[in-house]
């Protein structure tokens, strides 16, 4: 019987980004994105560790209308969204209308600067709630080349402005499957290198 495929924060492309995103971090503030994923870990384990980390860690790449290409758990947790969902999704529809200038010129102080500390800004999970979040650190994500081609985003501050709405997502009673849907239980397969 064939192996089952990776979830989709352990496949090629996943991995590439959580190097850059490693990589990226390390060179704009000097220290490492997450204590004990050192540079020498593999691939497969950095990854997986940076899914399953507290810190909420976003990613877009660095088209005109940017995509979001990464999100961690916490991240996906958060914005009540799947991997499905949220990998993919116009990343300016993570902070409602009246949020997105300020996000915007956030991005491109970030982008002229290579990094940014002391973010602060109010975003809005899959139902519509808002949250705020406090001390986000954004950098410069680059390729292989050392080009830029992409920003990412990592705070571990934040909180809800609001109250549940009617109609809004319920509690994380069950955890979410990261793929796509909701089941109960863990969704975070065991490392194999």
């Amino acid at each position: 019987m064939p192996a089952p495929p990776p979830p989709p924060w352990l496949g090629g492309a996943a991995i590439a980004t959580t190097g850059r995103l490693l990589a990226g971090h390390r060179l704009a503030f000097g220290r490492p994105l997450l204590a004990g994923v050192h540079p020498g870990a593999s691939p497969v384990q950095a990854a997986q560790e940076l899914f399953v980390a507290a810190t909420v860690v976003l990613a877009h790449d660095g088209g005109d209308d940017p995509r979001l290409i990464y999100a961690n758990r916490a991240a996906l947790l958060l914005w009540r969204r799947p991997w499905g969902a949220m990998v993919g999704l116009p990343s300016r529809l993570t902070a409602e209308p009246a949020e997105r200038q300020s996000r915007a010129h956030a991005l491109e102080q970030a982008r002229s600067r290579q990094a940014l500390t002391g973010y602060a800004g109010v975003r809005i999970d899959s139902g519509g709630r808002r949250f705020r979040l406090e001390n986000a650190r954004l950098w410069t994500l680059r390729d292989g080349d050392g080009q830029p081609c992409g920003q990412a985003a990592a705070f571990a501050t934040w909180w809800w402005l609001e109250a549940p709405r009617s109609g809004s997502p319920p509690p994380l009673a069950k955890r979410p499957n990261l793929v796509g849907g909701t089941e109960p239980g863990a969704s975070v397969l065991p490392l194999k290198d």
